[in-house]
């Protein structure tokens, strides 16, 4: 009777429109009130402590504002210049070098709809001036774009330990292997079908004009350098590196680049002017523009933008947190888990029906919210059949990768049809034959453990553990 009020509540509340936060909320609330001896009091603590005991998830608002400051700030465009100067000379080069950009922003932003907008803008764009097909270039694009959630830093990897409390760290090491591999099978299709369809390539730019857009995306570059390094290095936690990310993300997009805020557009060299002098002249440019960045509305307005993000999130996280403790007093993990254990499924038949599970759910709920609803009921099954808690983790955050762009709720989906102005069937369409794609990875990667595993063991080697 707990489990059917519990579910059908939520569910019910979800198919009448209200948002997700709020009915997570409600049928908790509800669930408490009829079959639990728990106060109001007690609930209201229980959402207090949802987010300040769980200290990996201060990383959340931290990823939020570095990403929210490179987008705005011009990062991407400088590494899809680097990408294009790489790969842009190989047979449908422009379309490779879009998922190299994907994979090089996803390495600093932590998510999926952002790198979509952010490479998205530009490059589907320049990808339709070069000759190719705009459904070509939707499609690659809203697919690499899935990489922001399954290269490191990334939230919804996050959300996942703080709902299991397994290792932020080594779930960040389990994603880079399978982040690349993903990357570097589409960039392989991409290069199948240019050769088919015969689609065009750019002219190589030659090394000297390589090294000068490697330079100038350095500043972005370094940040995936400065997070990742620290993290694998056993300097930094997740959240600390967070901290650091979005105070280097400020001073990149603000000092640096200068494509916003007080010092916009001002050179870092005037013609005729010598290095010493000009090295004085933007140290003291900067001392007088960091006080004045606080009030320019430019900043102040990445600042709120994030604000938002980070509230919405963490306001789902928290209604969430509150579900997964009702399902925890009320033992129903430990009730589903007793039930499966009595079907006698073998662990690859409980992955099978886990993944359908989670690719249904894809389709209606946001990564965030579906990982801290399933994550408390799945965990405990998947602990008893032995299958290792991050390449368990590694799985779903594929399968969230899969539910960007399923629709009705793709929100990959909802940013490609923005950009290139299309609706949601046409995109549907673009993006249906790179999904194939995704689902064999999905295999892939759920019965090939190795593939997540395999850099985190390592890692723990070296470290001597």
């Amino acid at each position: 009777m707990t489990i059917a009020v519990l579910f059908i509540t939520l569910f019910g509340c979800m198919l009448i429109g209200m948002p997700i936060a709020v009915a997570l909320g409600l049928s908790s609330v509800t669930t408490i009130l009829l079959f639990s001896n728990d106060s109001l009091a007690s609930i209201a603590l229980k959402l207090f402590e949802a987010t300040s005991e769980h200290y990996t998830l201060l990383a959340i608002p931290f990823f939020i504002l570095s990403s929210a400051f490179l987008s705005t700030g011009g990062v991407a465009k400088r590494l899809i210049n680097f990408a294009v100067d790489s790969v842009g000379h190989i047979r449908g080069g422009l379309a490779m070098a879009s998922v190299m950009a994907c994979m090089l922003f996803a390495a600093v932003s932590g998510s999926s709809p952002a790198t979509v907008a952010a490479i998205g803008t530009i490059c589907i764009a320049g990808m339709v001036r070069s000759g190719y097909p705009q459904s070509f270039a939707a499609g690659v694009i809203a697919n690499a774009g899935t990489l922001g959630i399954l290269i490191p830093p990334s939230i919804v990897m996050l959300v996942y330990a703080a709902a299991t409390e397994v290792s932020a760290s080594r779930m960040f090491m389990a994603g880079f292997i399978p982040g690349l591999m993903m990357g570097f099978i589409l960039m392989i299709a991409i290069y199948i079908v240019a050769r088919i369809k015969g689609l065009p390539s750019q002219p190589f730019p030659g090394f000297k004009a390589l090294a000068k857009s490697g330079v100038i995306a350095l500043g972005g570059l370094m940040l995936i350098i400065i997070v990742l390094g620290s993290i694998y290095g056993g300097v930094a936690s997740p959240t600390e590196a967070a901290a650091v990310a979005a105070v280097y993300g400020y001073f990149i997009a603000v000092m640096g680049y200068r494509d916003i805020g007080p010092m916009k557009g001002m050179p870092w060299k005037h013609e005729g002017e010598g290095v010493a002098a000009a090295s004085v002249r933007n140290l003291f440019q900067m001392l007088v523009a960091l006080p004045k960045s606080v009030f320019d509305p430019e900043v102040r307005k990445v600042i709120l933008d994030a604000s938002k993000v980070s509230m919405m999130l963490l306001f789902i996280i928290a209604n969430a947190m509150l579900f997964a403790h009702v399902l925890t007093t009320e033992r129903i993990p430990h009730t589903i888990a007793s039930a499966i254990m009595e079907w006698g499924l073998p662990a690859w038949g409980f992955l099978i029906v886990m993944n359908i599970l989670l690719l249904i759910a894809g389709n209606f709920m946001e990564p965030s919210a579906i990982l801290l609803i399933m994550a408390p009921i799945l965990f405990p099954i998947a602990m008893q059949l032995g299958i290792d808690p991050i390449h368990l983790g590694i799985i779903m955050v594929v399968n969230m990768e899969i539910g960007m762009l399923t629709p009705p709720v793709g929100l990959n989906l909802f940013v490609t049809a923005g950009i290139t102005g299309q609706n949601m069937i046409w995109v549907i369409k673009a993006c249906l034959p790179w999904l194939c794609l995704l689902l064999g990875f999905l295999m892939l990667i759920t019965y090939v453990p190795q593939i997540s595993l395999f850099l985190p063991e390592y890692i723990d080697q070296l470290k001597g553990y």
